[in-house]
């Protein structure tokens, strides 16, 4: 890959600015925690210091490390599409809001010129508020809380749908599944954790839905606790009501809890359509083995016919060979990709002018499900979209939308006493 599949509009890049890696800030380059040896230099010439937030720490450190592993791969792709050096600088946002301002401020302080972050909505919007008040460029990776981009800021740019784009294509591919299979569930459970994001996606999917023909009636809402450790309860209530589907918003542990009592319980539903995280992810393959097939998830998500994705997905598979590209990796690699290719054409780490070449990025040459990677003016990427995965023999295979699907859908699931 070159220089020629990204669209360079604005200014070039000075003579300064060489065409060489990431100098990934692991390791040598790394700078962790928010520390840094280098002083708040702006000068152009030198690679772009690029704070990258993440929840390191804390009761999303899985999470965090997770997009971190986007970092680590980066530096060779970025190289190999002529791009200019980076160097990263780390920090933890514990899992906190107040840490991740707090930390956001000390990346600035320490000679940051442009954020990346930070995984949650909810920390994402604290550092949003930090760098639109000390005007420094700030690149979402994941959060998909809609508000944060209708704040007026002009320093925050999304590369990430919000949970209105992201229902919206949930509902359109399950009509799409559907026609492919040429079978839809009569009634479906609708079973949702009841934190903060499982009660807040349950609001959203019920002003969402009503908006979509859909060929199944909810026969039963049913929210249970996160810390729950037992659900037998709530499948057998669920399980009572003769639905022939399972529509879910769950975390990982309590997937892995459902997919157990359902084995318990003998009942395999046509299918799980899943609204969130748990269903894809690498821990729920490795603790159910074969039970882990059949549930689709749907979630933003890369595209498996792009060049680049299949750059990036054989760079994770390289450096990590037990875990499946997901969402984390794709999103953070997107958002260092934006970076790198706004400090291009910039031409310096000037504040100013690297913001106006991020708010004139045109990457056409990206991973995810979408037509490229562009902001408008709130700062949004609105070409940026879901796909719906389907866990396949230990695998996430993409069967909708059609133009990014590289098979059709197993339907209806296998039973769980036959595998």
């Amino acid at each position: 890959m070159n220089d020629k599949n990204i669209k360079m509009a604005g200014t070039s890049a000075s003579a300064g600015v060489t065409r060489r890696t990431v100098v990934a800030g692991i390791g040598a380059a790394g700078i962790v925690a928010g520390t840094s040896p280098f002083s708040i230099v702006r000068a152009a010439g030198g690679p772009l210091k690029v704070g990258v937030l993440l929840p390191r720490s804390g009761v999303q450190a899985g999470i965090g490390q997770d997009c971190q592993r986007g970092v680590e791969v980066a530096g060779p792709i970025l190289k190999e599409l002529g791009l200019p050096e980076l160097q990263i600088m780390n920090g933890d946002t514990e899992s906190n809001e107040q840490t991740a301002r707090a930390q956001a401020e000390k990346l600035i302080g320490d000679g940051a010129q442009l954020l990346v972050g930070a995984f949650d909505s909810g920390q994402s919007a604290a550092i949003a508020q930090v760098a639109e008040q000390k005007g420094i460029p700030f690149v979402i990776n994941i959060a998909a809380a809609p508000q944060i981009t209708e704040q007026g800021y002009k320093y925050v740019f999304r590369n990430f749908p919000t949970a209105v784009t992201i229902l919206t294509d949930a509902f359109k591919q399950q009509l799409e599944i559907f026609k492919q299979v040429g079978s839809a569930p009569k009634s479906v459970v609708f079973l949702h954790v009841n934190d903060t994001f499982g009660t807040s996606m349950a609001a959203g999917i019920g002003k969402v839905m009503p908006k979509f023909n859909m060929p199944y009636k909810v026969a039963e809402t049913i929210a249970y606790d996160r810390a729950a450790r037992d659900l037998s309860v709530e499948i057998a209530k669920a399980k009572a009501t003769g639905a022939d589907a399972l529509l879910v918003v769950s975390r990982l542990n309590d997937a892995i809890l459902l997919t157990r009592e359902l084995v318990k319980q003998r009942w395999t539903p046509e299918a799980i359509l899943s609204m969130g995280p748990g269903w894809y992810e690498d821990q729920y393959f490795k603790t159910l083995g074969k039970l882990s097939d059949g549930p689709i998830s749907f979630v933003p998500w890369f595209d498996p016919k792009k060049k680049l994705s299949q750059t990036l997905n054989a760079a994770v598979k390289k450096a990590y060979p037990d875990v499946n590209m997901n969402t984390n990796h794709v999103y953070t690699f997107e958002a260092l990709l934006v970076a790198a290719d706004a400090y291009k054409r910039a031409g310096t780490g000037d504040s100013k002018e690297l913001t106006e070449a991020v708010r004139s990025t045109d990457i056409t040459d990206n991973v995810s499900i979408g037509a490229g990677i562009s902001f408008n003016a709130k700062g949004q990427n609105d070409k940026v979209g879901d796909a719906s995965i389907q866990n396949v023999g230990g695998e996430l295979i993409v069967v909708a939308p059609e133009q990014a699907a590289v098979a059709k859908t197993v339907w209806p699931m296998p039973p769980y006493d036959k595998r």
